[in-house]
């Protein structure tokens, strides 16, 4: 882990810098096109962009098994609905 430090007016605010990794992509030209066009309306690069994408992506994942462990703990416990068991079949068929 580097530490950079960036100068912002009269203040000095110290980030840590997280290691990145490169990673080698085989795109179509029209895609890569497209997509460079969008990073530079976005002030952005291409790079910057796919690593933004990337990390909302992985980030839905976390969340739908956070979502789902919740869902699935309230299946097992249920809701009170003011339901009891019949005392007799008889009961369970009365109208």
């Amino acid at each position: 882990m580097e530490l950079h430090v960036n100068s912002c007016c009269t203040c000095l605010r110290a980030h840590t810098m997280d290691k990145k990794t490169n990673i080698t992509l085989k795109l179509d030209t029209r895609l890569v096109r497209s997509v460079k066009i969008e990073a530079a309306k976005r002030g952005s690069s291409v790079s910057a962009l796919l690593a933004e994408k990337l990390e909302q992506i992985a980030n839905e994942g976390d969340e739908y098994e956070k979502a789902k462990k919740r869902a699935v703990a309230r299946l097992k416990t249920g809701w009170a609905l003011g339901w009891q068991k019949p005392k007799s079949r008889d009961e369970l068929h009365e109208r």
